[in-house]
């Protein structure tokens, strides 16, 4: 669950604190008032690609952040312990910069993580399903993906099958890459044999590079450090200066007469304020002149050094960490090289061991998505029956190839829907309306949301271009989705605002010649006013306060 958003210069908020709640809280505002803005910062969260557009206008950066609730899940702690994430308790902050020269930094709990790293986890904190996303049921190759996720049986089957089928790819682009040119082969081999070595031998550490262009510079200009060094110390404690003697004497002069009045005594104190830092600076001084020594021998290590680490980014990487990246990339391309040194023929059978294996999976989850893909036709229906479209017939229709692998296995998938009673059926693709892909939707969203323990789910206006009692039914389904789990919901629709547990309004405002957005929660009085408003548009007459008030009151029966 998403407990506290923090914002600052993002788009157009400068800052903007926000904290959350269980079950179901709306966003309502103008067009334009900056709702969507909060949803892209959400969506930056949860490992979405960044832009300096982001940026606030003035501000060289953008800083997001998320204080979230862990969900009861073992997948999400094991995540964040392999990617070295420590987990103290049962919370994770999630931290986002965006720079203006297109940098970003990402943060968990404090831990540097990269941004695919962010997605692993924040996909599993957020679930954005935004106005356009229903556009997903229009590409018939995203309905298989749709129909594993219904199961977790089906999602662990095509776990061991992507594992599986990885390898098999593996070794078959191995076998014709050597069975297409063995000379090829043998070069490439030893070109990896030697490159591994070479970064191996070098034995590379995080940060060492900087370390040592530290020290190689405090050697080099060693003579300058210690005449500076010792310039100062004379002046401050030298038998000819004698500084601190003076400023001492001084101190006890004035100490005499300090208690005689404030301002003397304020002169007494900045001067033996002065007089112990001047002391502590000749004490530190005189410390690191001791412990200065001259060191040939360690300047031309550090040099020698550095000369190793700069060939080896000049040939694989411009730092250390893209060398070891590289590093990994072809040690395990390497291994599999190396792994398959044998003849051509005991390759064939790797190849032909590894399609069986791959094979048998995928014979299973085949069989286990046609089971489950009855059981979801049925769900869906009883759900579309609540949104007004009780008529609607759900099928998922398979095209099973027996003897091809592909990334989904065995199967094509494609879902086939029947609006209308009387009519035929055809795929959902070409049929449904815009209104009707939605609720299908929503209805997906809702089965889905049962099980899957999610901590946010967020709609952005997923209720555009619905009314009447299919706004009224969209409302329900979602207050129904909130009760399992935590519901943020953009929205345009007084219904939905209605059945809300939480309300916030955004608005915009011009300040200083700036425009500014800022989101305050509404009591009871003001979401009054504000469903009021929803109804009536710019004037907020008597007649819209009372019918707000009465959805109001039926939202709170519904909820209850």
């Amino acid at each position: 669950m998403l407990r506290e958003l923090m914002i600052r210069d993002f788009a157009i908020i400068e800052k903007l604190d926000i904290n959350f709640e269980s079950k179901m809280t709306v966003l309502t505002g103008e067009t334009g008032a900056g709702k969507s803005i909060v949803i892209d910062a959400l969506g930056l969260l949860a490992g979405g690609r960044g832009s300096q557009e982001f940026i606030r206008k003035g501000a060289n950066k953008a800083v997001l952040q998320g204080l979230f609730s862990l969900p009861q899940s073992v997948k999400i702690r094991h995540d964040a312990e392999e990617l070295g994430i420590t987990v103290d308790e049962d919370a994770l902050i999630i931290q986002r910069e965006l720079y203006r020269n297109g940098r970003s930094v990402c943060r968990i709990n404090n831990t540097l993580v990269t941004l695919t790293a962010l997605k692993k986890i924040g996909n599993q904190l957020i679930d954005i399903h935004g106005q356009n996303e229903h556009q997903m049921l229009m590409s018939p190759e995203n309905h298989i993906v749709l129909l594993d996720k219904y199961s977790n049986k089906t999602m662990d089957l095509k776990l061991k099958y992507d594992k599986l089928f990885s390898i098999y790819r593996d070794k078959l682009k191995i076998l014709k890459k050597r069975q297409s040119d063995e000379q090829k082969w043998a070069q490439r081999l030893d070109m990896l044999r030697f490159q591994v070595q070479e970064i191996t031998d070098a034995n590379l550490i995080q940060g060492e590079e900087e370390e040592l262009e530290i020290k190689k510079q405090r050697l080099e200009n060693f003579q300058n450090i210690r005449e500076a060094l010792s310039q100062s110390y004379e002046l401050l404690s030298g038998d000819e200066v004698d500084f601190l003697g003076h400023l001492g004497d001084a101190v006890e002069a004035i100490q005499k007469i300090g208690d005689l009045s404030e301002d003397l005594h304020n002169i007494s104190d900045n001067l033996s304020n002065a007089f112990y830092m001047m002391q502590d600076a000749a004490h530190d001084i005189s410390n690191e002149l001791d412990v200065m020594e001259w060191n040939e021998d360690e300047l031309n290590q550090a040099n020698q050094r550095l000369d190793v680490i700069k060939q080896l980014e000049h040939k694989y990487g411009n730092s250390i960490e893209k060398v070891m990246d590289y590093y990994n990339r072809i040690e395990k391309e390497l291994a599999q090289m190396q792994s398959t040194e044998e003849d051509s023929e005991n390759q064939q059978k790797a190849v032909d061991s590894a399609y069986q294996d791959a094979l048998q999976i995928a014979k299973s989850l085949s069989h286990e998505r046609v089971r489950v893909a009855k059981q979801l036709s049925k769900e869906i229906e009883v759900q579309l029956r609540s949104l007004y479209m009780d008529k609607a017939r759900f099928e998922v229709r398979f095209t099973t190839d027996k003897e091809i692998l592909s990334n989904n296995g065995l199967d094509n998938v494609e879902f086939y829907i029947q609006t209308n009673q009387g009519e035929a059926s055809g795929p959902l693709a070409k049929i449904a309306s815009g209104g009707e892909l939605s609720r299908i939707m929503l209805a997906l969203k809702t089965i889905f949301s049962q099980d899957k323990n999610l901590t946010s789910i967020i709609f952005d206006e997923v209720d555009t271009g619905v009314s009447g009692r299919v706004a009224q039914a969209m409302a329900e389904k979602i207050s129904q989705i909130a009760k399992l789990s935590q519901v943020l919901c953009i929205t345009h629709l007084p219904q939905v605002a209605a059945i809300s547990d939480h309300h916030y309004l955004v608005t915009k405002k011009v300040i200083k010649g700036r425009t500014e957005t800022t989101v305050a929660k509404l009591d009871k009085e003001q979401r009054i006013s504000e469903i009021a408003r929803m109804l009536a548009g710019t004037e907020i007459t008597k007649l819209s306060l009372e019918h707000a008030k009465e959805l109001l009151e039926m939202a709170e029966k519904i909820r209850n």
